[in-house]
């Protein structure tokens, strides 16, 4: 049933590809279209495909994320079906909030990546860009549709990904393979290993690095709020138990 739904989505998401992948391009065409080279151009006014079958693999990738993407209720739903039977009424009212805080995650690190990331770092790269001179020829960026998508799906991924980390360190609080004073303890540790992260998960460039960066840390002060949270309804349950034994 999951991938009869995500079939469906893709085909829905065939018909809307074209204003998908127009979508996506927006915050480079308007950088574009709101700065000019020294001769008055627009800083770039075209994106190009240099293999005849290049565009319409483009659509094909980006029908497949977005039916994915819209199937995802569905699916999620289905996998819930599956595992709540051998789950106990607790251990259900614990699973279900993660569930629905998943997709909600992940869409705000995208929403992140594309309102905030991506203006800053397209006009980062469009710095490298010269006019030329009578001994030096110029260099303009001619963007290849399939490279900018998967350019674009890498840090949406990257960002969404990224952005589960209070989900994770939540279960693991809750399960007691981490804890409230542990997270807190190593923060100095956690910060170097962020930047790590976010230097391999984003292109090579000082925005994106710390435009990921800087919200991971405050998700992960956060994943601390919330793992002592937990951490104190744990003790209270077992508290309650004793007392009731």
């Amino acid at each position: 049933m999951s991938a009869i739904a995500i079939l469906i989505g893709f085909v829905v998401s065939w018909f809307f590809a074209s204003e998908i992948f127009d979508f996506l391009a927006r915050p480079l065409a308007k950088i574009c279209m709101e700065n000019t080279t020294p001769d008055g151009r627009p800083l770039c006014d075209r994106m190009i495909y240099t293999n005849l079958v290049e565009k319409f693999f483009t659509e094909l990738k980006i029908a497949f994320w977005a039916g994915t993407f819209i199937a995802f209720p569905f699916v999620a739903t289905q996998l819930w079906l599956f595992i709540a039977p051998g789950l106990y009424r607790h251990e259900k009212q614990a699973l279900l909030p993660f569930l629905v805080a998943t997709p909600v995650l992940f869409f705000l690190g995208g929403a992140v990546v594309y309102y905030f990331i991506f203006p800053l770092a397209w006009r980062f790269f469009l710095s490298f860009q010269s006019p030329g001179s009578e001994d030096m020829l110029p260099i303009e960026l001619e963007a290849r549709v399939g490279e900018y998508l998967d350019l674009v799906m890498k840090m949406i991924f990257a960002f969404g990904i990224a952005f589960q980390l209070p989900v994770a360190l939540t279960l693991l609080g809750r399960v007691g393979l981490v804890s409230s004073e542990g997270l807190a303890r190593n923060r100095k540790f956690v910060i170097v290993g962020l930047f790590t992260v976010a230097a391999v998960l984003t292109p090579p460039d000082v925005i994106s690095q710390i435009g990921l960066a800087l919200p991971l840390l405050l998700l992960y002060e956060v994943s601390i709020w919330l793992v002592r949270a937990a951490e104190r309804r744990r003790a209270e349950a077992e508290a309650a138990e004793e007392a009731a034994d």
